[in-house]
Formats: C-alpha cells, structure tokens, sequence
C-alpha cells in the first residue's frame, strides 16, 4: 500500500496521470510556442501597419501571408528538428551496437568506467557489469544515456509539425480578427484597441498555459508574456510610423 501511495505521489508531481495538460506535455509545450509565435509575430503585423496608417484591407493581407507563410515556416522547422533528432539517436545506437558486436572488451570497460564513477567498487561493480553486458539490447541502452547522454525521442514528427501549424493559426488569427469582422460588418470602432485588447487577452491565456506546462509562477508567466508580445508590438508599431513618413 505504501508503494502504491508512494507512486500515485510521484505521479501527481510529474503529472504522468492526474493532469491531461501534463499527460501531453510534449505536445502542449509545442502548442504553446507556436501560439506564442503566432500572436506575436501577427499583432506584430498589425501593430506594424497600424503605425503606418495603412488600410484594414491591407492589414488583413499582410496578416494572413505572415499566417500561412510563418506558420507553415515553423510546423516544418518544428518536424525537421524532431525528425533530426530520431535520425542522430539511430545512428548513435547502430554505432553502438557495432562497437558491442567488434569491441566487447572495450565496451565492458567502458560500462565498468562509468559505474565505477557512480561509487561502484569490487564484487558489486562486477555484477553490475556482468548484468549489463549478458544483454544487448541493455548494454546498448546503458550506453547511449551513460555514455553518450542521449535519450530516445518519442513524439512523432508529423504530430509536432501538425500541432505548430495549427496552434500558430489558431491564436494567429486573433489579433486579425477585429479587421476580418470590420471588412464583413462595417464595425465602429478602433480597430487596433480592439485588437490590442483581443491579443493581449490571448497572451494571458498563453502565458498561464506556458506556467502550466513549466510548472512555474502563473503571474510571472503571464507578466513575461504579456511584456515580451507588447515589446515587440509596440516595435513594429514605430518602424511601421517612421517608415510612413519617410516614404509616404
């Protein structure tokens, strides 16, 4: 009972069973990324045009090539990076098991080296070895976190590419919203508030899902998100206001 009790402790820490958000990680801190890319680098746009004084219409172009052109830019950078990562750990563990079938000896002593670094010593580190070593598959693995320090990635390339391209249209699309709905029903009213409003609204929401996949403090998330999406607004916001009276 105790062990049980000690293990269901565990997993609420690591959330390997009591939180969905937790369950998922992998996938949600990708979610997470790409809805802070997407807001930022839109509102950016927006801020951007806004400052220049150019037209909704505009704004609505403008924002939706960043949309599809950033988007679809960082769903295959998010699948090449994870994909590079299964390709190098499979050619790290096709060295190994080489140097376990052509070198054994070498290999023994390099299992020995590592567990007698750990505090093993005499007859123990022996077994320890000699446990390691009777199987392959074991004796690989051990070798490729103890020596090389690599671990085995598991998400799916395809998944992760998915879930940044949707992710980055998904909150993308809010800071366009108040100009898509300005175009289709003639809204009075400032449409930059608006949006300003709107987006800075989907910082805190991203910013308290950036917290919860961290499991760091809810406010500051928040308050880095929040500071780091304005600052970058407010950027494009005067470029795009010096640009337009430069050229304009």
């Amino acid at each position: 009972m105790a062990t049980a009790q000690t293990h269901q402790h565990e997993d609420r820490i690591h959330g390997s069973k009591y939180s969905l958000v937790n369950r998922f990680q992998d996938y949600l801190g990708e979610f997470v990324y790409g809805g802070i890319d997407g807001s930022v680098t839109t509102f950016a746009v927006v801020a951007g045009s806004a400052g220049a004084g150019l037209d909704s219409k505009v704004v609505i172009i403008l924002g939706f090539a960043n949309l599809i052109a950033d988007g679809f830019a960082m769903s295959v950078g998010s699948y090449l990076s994870t994909k590079s990562e299964q390709e190098n750990y499979n050619k790290h563990k096709k060295i190994e098991y080489w140097e376990v079938d052509h070198l054994p000896e070498k290999e023994v002593e390099e299992v020995r080296e590592i567990y007698q670094a750990k505090g093993f010593e005499g007859e123990l580190l022996d077994q320890v070895v000699a446990k390691i070593t009777e199987d392959k598959d074991r004796w690989v693995d051990v070798m490729m976190k103890e020596e090389l320090d690599m671990s085995e990635e598991t998400k799916s390339p395809v998944a992760m590419g998915g879930v940044t391209f949707f992710s980055f249209q998904l909150f993308g699309l809010i800071p366009l919203l108040a100009y898509v709905l300005d175009y289709l029903f003639s809204l009075k009213a400032d449409l930059f508030l608006v949006s300003s409003i709107l987006t800075g609204l989907t910082f805190i929401l991203i910013g308290w899902l950036k917290a919860t996949v961290n499991q760091t403090k809810v406010a500051r998330s928040i308050l880095e998100t929040l500071f780091l999406g304005g600052a970058a607004a407010t950027l494009s916001y005067y470029v795009g206001n010096v640009l337009e009276k430069l050229f304009v």
